[in-house]
């Protein structure tokens, strides 16, 4: 089951009403995956500094006192702000030690992101209950993507839930199953690559990070992943200039896209583009097997 959304804005005009959509989105796809959702918002950079997101996995963490060991430990100076279980670090440092700090110094929380640009929250419910508890409504930006989720192989925890990020600025969500994660798993581990959870579908945002490290653009990322990731999925990718889109040479799970001159947009069901604005003279399509589809701000 599960559901997953993908917005994103050619013009500034929406971008105070992005999370607001993406919120709206989700829940028309709430009874395909109630137990728990996860956003990923993408707004304005800003130098120098970089964002990581983090949540707790059970009770309180001392988020000001992490800050400063994180400070001392990277040498740079670091700002955070507690969002209900979550945490919005901000370092003028290197943004792949801190996130390898945290992982490594924090083991009470999940670090979700990190990038220039990039936002992820997650929660257990419901997703029109998370959405607001963690006031999704509020943020604009660019562009998002998001997942609400059924967890029918594992349980209901936010390590489970999606978006799954491992790269800068770079995060996906994942409708299906891959066969052969646990193989990769270990090969990604080898090539420096950090994961969390069990989640195959980690595996596949940490593949992308992989392929991007290598050389790769984002698109022939995903060329490469129908050559070496096994079973059946469509992913939503989301980066710091835009979104993409792939569904598996069988292409067996739901998907449909929408474009207008304002918007480009993704549902795994139309319900999911109902209620954005001109959705009525927006073109509408069936994304097409094993092909990738890109969009990026400035093209």
């Amino acid at each position: 089951m599960c559901g997953i959304v993908g917005l994103f804005l050619k013009h500034a005009k929406l971008e105070p009403e992005l999370g607001h959509l993406t919120a709206a989105m989700v829940s028309e796809l709430r009874d395909r995956g109630p137990d728990s959702a996860g956003f990923a918002v993408y707004g304005n950079a800003t130098p120098g500094i970089t964002k990581l997101c983090a949540v707790a996995r059970q009770g309180p963490v001392a988020w000001p006192h992490i800050a400063d060991r994180l400070s001392k430990a990277t040498n740079a100076p670091v700002a955070v702000a507690v969002i209900d279980n979550h945490a919005l670090v901000k370092t003028e440092g290197d943004g792949d030690a801190a996130r390898t700090w945290l992982i490594d110094n924090v083991p009470e929380a999940t670090v979700l992101s990190h990038g220039q640009s990039i936002e992820i929250f997650k929660g257990v419910g419901d997703p029109e209950a998370v959405a607001k508890r963690l006031d999704l409504a509020g943020r604009k930006g660019t562009h998002a993507i998001a997942h609400t989720r059924m967890a029918t192989e594992s349980a209901v925890t936010l390590a489970g839930s999606h978006p799954f990020s491992t790269g800068e600025d770079t995060c996906l969500v994942h409708n299906g199953s891959l066969a052969n994660h646990n193989r990769l798993r270990d090969f990604l581990r080898r090539h420096g690559e950090r994961f969390q959870t069990e989640n195959d579908s980690e595996v596949a945002a940490a593949y992308l990070t992989w392929r991007r490290r290598e050389g790769d653009t984002l698109e022939a990322a995903l060329e490469h992943s129908l050559e070496d990731l096994d079973g059946f999925y469509t992913f939503v990718v989301g980066t710091r200039d835009g979104f993409a889109v792939l569904r598996d040479p069988i292409a067996c799970k739901p998907a449909v896209m929408a474009e207008t001159a304002d918007w480009v947009a993704f549902g795994t069901e139309f319900r999911a583009l109902v209620p954005l604005p001109g959705i009525a003279n927006a073109r509408i399509w069936e994304p097409e097997p094993a092909t990738v589809y890109v969009w990026n701000r400035g093209s």
